[in-house]
């Protein structure tokens, strides 16, 4: 349907671009493979979806709490190997759709242990293949870029993946709003069945991006010698560096949410405190907000950093100043609305971060940047678990101020990127 994807292109790009007809088809396979993942994310969220299947399934409480780390962990620490083949084929396409393809099994694994399966059985298997899953996503993050750059060009990049995060917020709310109203039963069976349609969106996202037409890389290099020419970019790559602290100083509005939660938890009655209210203000949030930063990143993503740290670095000020002041967030609406400001900045950090990475002079080697920034970052996010401990000791607002200080400084750091989009 070539009209169609043409008609697509030009409307969210803005632009009239009639001299190379396979850019609208590239850029509608990239959309459509990507609302389906982005969807699937959502229906099988460690944080809440796998570790409420867990929990109602009777699973022992340490393979509930080992869900998150071995999600983002072992999505992100095995891309510095994974960029070693990545970077020697001539293509990438099919990491991406191969990795897709894991994921979807894994997770239709996962819906049959939930069905078949319960007790400690059910915790180990559906954590196993948690893990597979979190593999195989690895392999899609560290090929993405650097394919999203051979097939998309400057000024499209940030608006497709703002587009499709959007597209997948809103159905994610939908989803949300149907388990808050009844709609979908709140039974291990039913979200079960969630899980299983996060499986089958990852298999079309798989056959649909084998069909994506990427040109040949002619200048794919052979398999890296060692570690230390792999992480040579660290010490030859000052943007890179600029880039990656920029970055670690942001891990603060990807760690901030729990404790907004348990905040918000502190002063209200009963044992779930706002947390259907918290839900509702995070999908609206990616809803509003994904498209515009998408389209604010291909302006200048530098900029698009600066203000997103900036933005979580007054909510989460606010949210810590709340706390000190009244020791929790007794307001449902309040803790809401502290929420859809820190996830409107989360949303303008994934888009700014993927967008300038996306952009950046990388000498041929966005797989290998790509790889070494998220095995970085991985790393990062593993000591922030010791946040947890800080929390239990000094309280949720302490570490709340901290993830402020963390993103004002981020802000100040992002200002001395280069404006990677001007050529």
């Amino acid at each position: 349907m070539p009209g169609v994807t043409k008609q697509i292109y030009e409307t969210l790009t803005a632009t009239e671009d009639q001299a190379d007809p396979k850019k609208a088809q590239r850029f509608s396979i990239h959309l459509v493979s990507l609302c389906a993942t982005k969807i699937a994310d959502g229906l099988i969220d460690p944080k809440l979806v796998l570790a409420w299947i867990l929990g109602a399934i009777g699973a022992p409480g340490y393979l509930i709490g080992a869900l998150v780390p071995v999600r983002e962990a072992g999505a992100l620490l095995p891309q510095l190997v994974l960029a070693h083949q990545i970077q020697a084929r001539s293509r990438r396409k099919w990491f991406w759709a191969v990795g897709s393809a894991v994921q979807g099994v894994s997770a239709l694994g996962m819906a049959t242990a939930a069905l078949f399966l319960d007790g400690a059985a059910a915790g180990w298997t559906i954590l196993g293949l948690l893990a597979v899953l979190a593999t195989a996503r690895a392999s899609c993050s560290a090929s993405y870029k650097d394919i999203l750059a051979r097939t998309v060009p400057k000024g499209a990049r940030g608006t497709v993946s703002g587009t499709a995060g959007t597209i997948a917020a809103t159905a994610v709310f939908a989803f949300a709003l149907m388990v808050s109203f009844g709609i979908v039963p709140l039974r291990p069976d039913a979200i079960a069945l969630a899980v299983a349609l996060a499986g089958v969106l990852w298999l079309i996202a798989a056959a649909v991006f084998a069909r994506l037409d990427e040109p040949r890389d002619e200048d794919a290099s052979g398999l890296a010698r060692g570690l230390s020419e792999f992480v040579a970019p660290l010490k030859e790559d000052a943007e890179l560096r600029q880039y990656l602290a920029t970055r670690m100083l942001l891990i603060s509005t990807a760690l901030a949410p729990p404790f907004l939660v348990i905040l918000s938890n502190q002063q209200a009655s009963g044992g779930l405190g706002n947390l259907g209210y918290l839900i509702l203000a995070s999908s609206a949030a990616a809803i509003l907000s994904s498209y515009i930063w998408g389209r604010f990143s291909d302006r200048s993503s530098r900029q698009t950093l600066m203000a997103a740290g900036a933005l979580a670095a007054l909510a989460l000020g606010v949210a810590a100043a709340v706390g000190f002041a009244t020791g929790g967030i007794a307001s449902g609406w309040l803790a809401a609305g502290l929420l859809f400001v820190a996830q409107i900045a989360y949303e303008g950090v994934r888009a700014g971060r993927k967008t300038h990475l996306t952009d950046m002079d990388t000498g041929g080697q966005k797989a290998v940047y790509t790889a070494l920034s998220n095995s970085v970052v991985g790393v990062m996010l593993l000591v922030g678990g010791l946040f947890g401990i800080i929390a239990d000791h000094a309280g949720a607002e302490v570490v709340l101020a901290i993830f402020a200080g963390s993103s004002a400084a981020a802000a100040l750091v992002a200002a001395g990127l280069s404006e990677v989009q001007n050529d």
